[in-house]
C-alpha cells in the first residue's frame, strides 16, 4: 500500500502508532502488567526458538494455507479480541474486521468493543468470532451470546485468565483508565496529538457521541467517562467450569477457551466439550509471573492436540514468530497488538498492511526453511 511504504515491519507500525496516539492510550494497548517481566519474557522465549532449515527443496509453490475448525484460510492468523479498538481509530473494530476480511481470516469481536457485533457484521463482510467476559448476571451473559450467535459469530471465545483486574501502575501514572477520567495531564496529552483528537475523538463526539461499550444492555450502557450504572455487568470473579458447562449447553457453534497454560486445564476443557483452546498469557497484560505460551504449548499439544484445536498467541512481531508457534504445534496464531498498531496509523488499510507484512515474512521464512506448507516447519 503506497501510503505505508515507510512501514516495513511491525516495529515501524508500533513507533508510528506511538507518535499518533495519546500516551495513555498507547501504553494501554502496548504495555504489560506490574514489572513487565513477562512481556520481555515472551519476546526472549520466542527469539530463543530455532527452526530447522532443509535445503535444495523447490519452494516455488509454497503456501501458508491453514485449516482451523474445518475452515480453510490463506494463513493461520486470527485477529485477537482487543478492548476499545474504537478509541484507536474511528470505528476501529469495523476497520480491523475489514482488514481481516481482505486477508481471508477471522476477526474476534471483544465483549468490550465500542462497536456492536451487528454493525461489524453488516459493514465488514468478515468471518466473526465473539470473545466473552462473563458478567455477574449470568442471564444477561447468556443473552449476550445469543445476540452474538444471531449476528453470525462462528465461534465463542471465553477468556478464562482474567478473574480479577490486573495491576498496571503506568495507567495510574499517565491518567488513562476505563471509565475515562478528565485531568490536566490527559488534556495536555490529547492536545499534543491533534490528529487523534480530531480524527477519532472529535469525530466520535460529532457522529455518535461519547463512546460506550456497545454490548452492554441498553439500560446499563454508559459513556466511557462514567462509572457503570449496575454491577450486573461487572466482570464476574466467580467463573468456574460450571459456567463452561452452561455455555456449552447454550452455544451451538465452536467453543474456545482463551488463556489456558496447563495440561490439566487443557484436559478439563476437553472433558467439558470445548472445541479449542488458546495457549496464551494474555500478551503479558495480566499475571506477570505466568509462564509464556511457548513454555507450555508442546506439552499441551502432546496431551490433547489430536482431539481439539490448539491456537496460541502473545508476543508475535514477525512472520518467523508465527512459524515458531506452528512448529511448537499450534494450528493457528492470534495477533492483537500488531494489528492495533496498524489500525492506529491507517484504519483498515493500516491493519491490512501489517497483515501483509506478516504474511510476506512468513512466506519468506518458509522459503528459507524449505517448507512448502505449514506442516513442513520443524524445530531445530
Amino acid at each position: 500500500m503506497a501510503g505505508f511504504t515507510h512501514i516495513r515491519h511491525v516495529e515501524d507500525a508500533r513507533q508510528a502508532a506511538r507518535r499518533r496516539l495519546p500516551r495513555g492510550l498507547f501504553e494501554y494497548i502496548d504495555r504489560g502488567a506490574e514489572d513487565e517481566v513477562s512481556i520481555a519474557g515472551n519476546r526472549a522465549k520466542l527469539d530463543a526458538i530455532e527452526l530447522a532449515p532443509s535445503v535444495l527443496i523447490d519452494v516455488t509453490r509454497r503456501g501458508a494455507a491453514a485449516e482451523i475448525f474445518g475452515v480453510g484460510q490463506p494463513s493461520p492468523l486470527i485477529i485477537a479480541p482487543t478492548a476499545v479498538a474504537g478509541l484507536v481509530w474511528h470505528d476501529g473494530e469495523i476497520a480491523l474486521a475489514r482488514a481481516a476480511a481482505r486477508s481471508g481470516i477471522p476477526f474476534c469481536v471483544s465483549t468490550q468493543s465500542i462497536t456492536s457485533i451487528e454493525r461489524i457484521a453488516a459493514e465488514s463482510g468478515a468471518r466473526l468470532w465473539f470473545q466473552l467476559y462473563v458478567w455477574k448476571n449470568r442471564e444477561r451473559t447468556l443473552a449476550l451470546i445469543d445476540r452474538a450467535a444471531k449476528a453470525g459469530a462462528e465461534a465463542l471465545v471465553l477468556t478464562v485468565d482474567t478473574a480479577v483486574g490486573p495491576t498496571r501502575e503506568y495507567n495510574l501514572r499517565n491518567g488513562f483508565g476505563i471509565p475515562l477520567k478528565a485531568s490536566w495531564r490527559a488534556g495536555i496529552d490529547v492536545v499534543r496529538h491533534p490528529r487523534w483528537a480530531v480524527g477519532v475523538m472529535l469525530r466520535a463526539l460529532t457522529t455518535s457521541g461519547v463512546p460506550t461499550y456497545a454490548h452492554y444492555p441498553d439500560e446499563f450502557r454508559t459513556r466511557l467517562g462514567r462509572a457503570a450504572l449496575s454491577t450486573e455487568v461487572d466482570l464476574a470473579p466467580d467463573v468456574t467450569w460450571n459456567d463452561v458447562r452452561l455455555l456449552r449447553e447454550r452455544w451451538k457453534g465452536k467453543l474456545i477457551l482463551k488463556g489456558i497454560l496447563t495440561v490439566a486445564d487443557a484436559k478439563t476443557a476437553l472433558s467439558h466439550g470445548v472445541d479449542g483452546i488458546v495457549v496464551s498469557n494474555h500478551g503479558a497484560r495480566n499475571l506477570d509471573c505466568a509462564p509464556g505460551p511457548t513454555d507450555m504449548l508442546p506439552a499441551i499439544v502432546a496431551a490433547v492436540g489430536d482431539r481439539m484445536e490448539i491456537l496460541a498467541d502473545s508476543g508475535v512481531r514477525r512472520g518467523a514468530d508465527i512459524a515458531r508457534f506452528i512448529a511448537l504445534g499450534a494450528k493457528g496464531v492470534m495477533i492483537g497488538r500488531a494489528t492495533l498498531y496498524g489500525v492506529a496509523i491507517g484504519g483498515a488499510d493500516g491493519a491490512g498492511h501489517v497483515l501483509d507484512i506478516l504474511h510476506q515474512q512468513l512466506s519468506a521464512t518458509m522459503g528459507l526453511l524449505g517448507a512448502n506448507r505449514l506442516g513442513d516447519i520443524r524445530l531445530a
